[in-house]
């Protein structure tokens, strides 16, 4: 496996995503998977790097990448942009994907070569499942879709916080790993009260024509495995995969210390999925 970083300008708003960019040994173009992180995460996260790797191992060019609006900036692994965490807006994350998938088709990534443009999957945990999902009902080149508990709705802060944004004009949510309060501006819930059509994506699910992956965990926050079983009826081409005994991280925590038995079948669930929707 060969990796390299880059570093996107998006052009507006003092937005650069970082990412990198992994690739099976082999020379020859590779089915490319694009990789979106959840709320309060970033590239580096957890699994994220072991699970790339993997994918990569398996044969897949793999995209990882930071939201340019996720708080982290060149520390990798430090939320020193919290000023921008408050206005993360699904708008932007999907103004993002699309940069990245702009920079697919026009070989200007690292090993831009090597990435095969007619085979192209998404995946995502938690928020970037659904970002996932809105992304690939939007844009028919992504030919398949995976995600990894999942929300199945887009404003999933709460009640309390959704209240205080209406009231006050923000909220804070706890990371309870760094203790840091994360503000979220009221331009969030607005920008889903204004595209809610668009972002509230189960009601679109029987439009998605291509295969999705749904794993879920069975012991996951409130809510996501019946959130799951629901999206897995809507979508025509859907294949839910319960994990037992698992988490919303599938065991893994921040800084990634072992493989855990429910993240391995995860990691396999999916490399068999994109096996067989990716590859020729």
């Amino acid at each position: 496996m060969y990796k390299q970083s880059f570093t996107l300008d998006v052009g507006k708003e003092d937005r650069v995503i970082r990412g990198e960019v992994r690739i099976p040994k082999s020379a020859i173009p590779s089915p490319t998977i694009i990789f979106c992180h959840g709320f309060k995460a970033f590239k580096d996260w957890g699994f994220i790097p072991i699970l790339a790797t993997k994918l990569a191992e398996a044969g897949f060019a793999v995209i990882t990448f930071n939201f340019s609006m996720n708080g982290v900036g060149e520390n990798s692994e430090t939320y020193t942009e919290l000023d921008k965490f408050a206005h993360l807006t699904f708008s932007r994350e999907q103004e993002d994907i699309a940069l990245i998938l702009e920079h697919i088709h026009s070989r200007t990534l690292p090993y831009g070569d090597q990435l095969d443009k007619k085979n192209i999957g998404i995946l995502g945990h938690s928020r970037g499942g659904g970002n996932s999902i809105i992304f690939a009902l939007e844009h028919p080149d992504i030919k398949s879709v995976a995600v990894w508990n999942s929300i199945h709705r887009p404003d999933f802060f709460g009640e309390d916080i959704i209240r205080e944004l209406k009231e006050k004009g923000k909220s804070a949510i706890l990371n309870a790993r760094t203790g840091q309060w994360m503000p979220i501006d009221r331009e969030v819930l607005d920008d889903i009260e204004q595209n809610a059509e668009r972002y509230h994506f189960m009601k679109r699910l029987p439009d998605l024509d291509r295969p999705l992956l749904l794993v879920q965990a069975d012991q996951d926050h409130p809510g996501f495995l019946e959130g799951a079983q629901e999206m897995a009826k809507r979508a025509p081409k859907a294949k839910l995969k319960v994990i037992a005994n698992a988490n919303h991280t599938f065991g893994a925590v921040h800084p990634f210390s072992e493989m855990t038995p429910q993240l391995r079948e995860a990691i396999t669930e999916t490399i068999h999925f994109f096996n067989e929707t990716l590859k020729d």
